[in-house]
């Protein structure tokens, strides 16, 4: 059995790529809606609360029970307990805002996803769970089709992708 996590900021990829890969996607957000984990709404932001400790556990029943390659995508899932590999998608911030922009996110919508991938959020939160197990991949310039590759390959042999080597503080500074 391998369990990997795809997260990332909204809008790097992760739903398009996972739905690629060959493995049972599990989409995380879906799974705590079905399972009832939602807390309410955040209504300053409009974000859905999960109870991050009531998917996790379940999620790690999930893992440990299962003899099948799964994927589980979401940007909560590197939050969670189970996962053999976490690959963090990032993309360069410019490129981010286009995404964010084309689904209609809010001005500050964006801009709070906008810092929280300079700032590389989800690879920091995922390191601080599973450390080395980490692969932090740039996929601002890569097809679906090479996302997906790369990936597989990850899943398949790991590789040196690091947290911290993909690094966009730089279009944190000029926007401030």
């Amino acid at each position: 059995m391998t369990a990997i996590f795809i997260t990332g900021t909204p809008c790097t990829g992760k739903t398009t790529i996972a739905s690629k890969l060959n493995g049972r996607l599990i989409k995380i957000n879906d799974l705590a809606i079905k399972h009832d984990f939602v807390l309410g709404i955040d209504e300053q932001k409009g974000y859905k609360v999960i109870d991050i400790d009531k998917l996790s556990r379940y999620v790690g029943e999930i893992t440990a029970n299962c003899d099948e390659l799964l994927i589980f995508e979401g940007h909560l899932t590197h939050l969670c307990d189970g996962a053999d590999k976490i690959i963090v998608l990032r993309v360069r911030p410019e490129i981010l805002e286009a995404r964010l922009e084309q689904r209609n996110y809010s001005r500050s919508k964006i801009r709070e996803n906008l810092e929280a991938e300079a700032l590389g959020v989800c690879s920091a939160e995922a390191y601080d769970k599973y450390g080395d197990d980490v692969y932090e991949l740039d996929v601002s310039d890569l097809s679906v089709n090479e996302s997906v590759e790369l990936i597989e390959s990850v899943i398949e042999n790991g590789g040196n992708y690091p947290v911290g080597d993909v690094d966009f503080m730089d279009w944190l500074v000029g926007n401030h």
